[in-house]
């Protein structure tokens, strides 16, 4: 008898071991990271001609805000947004954009472009802005003579930040 109550409770023993093995666990290390995101876009065709001037003044300057748009995404601090054309312009011709700036960040106002980067909009942080509104203007003096129709390619930039 004595042997049974030792098989029977060895038995138990072995069921308790195998029941409390029921919730085993296993751990995983997961490493992640969110690199810095800087996205710019541009929709429109803006297009600018300027066909007159008030006598003994120069030509009258124009401006098209109305189908230039951007959108920008950056989730760094401090960055920004740089403006330059391919080719500089003709003498006596001034092509310049202001950008209206996102919730969190501040236009540079209007400025004129070249082809060396210029700062348009400075201390954007951690935003997303979504078909703010960009206003071109032309400014000719008269030694601009005539000038055919002609286009510039307009690259913005974001950089910056940390």
């Amino acid at each position: 008898m004595t042997n049974r109550i030792a098989r029977s409770a060895a038995a138990l023993a072995l069921t308790l071991a195998v029941a409390g093995t029921a919730g085993a666990q296993a751990t995983q290390t997961v490493t992640f990271a969110v690199n810095a995101v800087n996205q710019i876009a541009v929709t429109g065709s803006p297009s600018l001609t300027i066909t007159t001037a008030v006598a003994g003044s120069a030509p009258t300057s124009v401006s098209d805000a109305t189908t230039a748009k951007w959108s920008v995404t950056t989730n760094q601090t401090g960055a920004k947004v740089t403006a330059s054309i391919d080719l500089d312009m003709p003498a006596g011709l001034t092509l310049s954009a202001n950008l209206v700036a996102p919730s969190v960040g501040t236009s540079a106002g209007a400025k004129a472009l070249s082809s060396t980067e210029v700062d348009v909009v400075t201390g954007m942080t951690k935003v997303v802005g979504s078909n703010l509104g960009i206003t071109y203007s032309l400014d000719a003096t008269t030694a601009a003579g005539v000038v055919g129709t002609s286009t510039r390619t307009v690259t913005y930039t974001v950089t910056g930040g940390t």
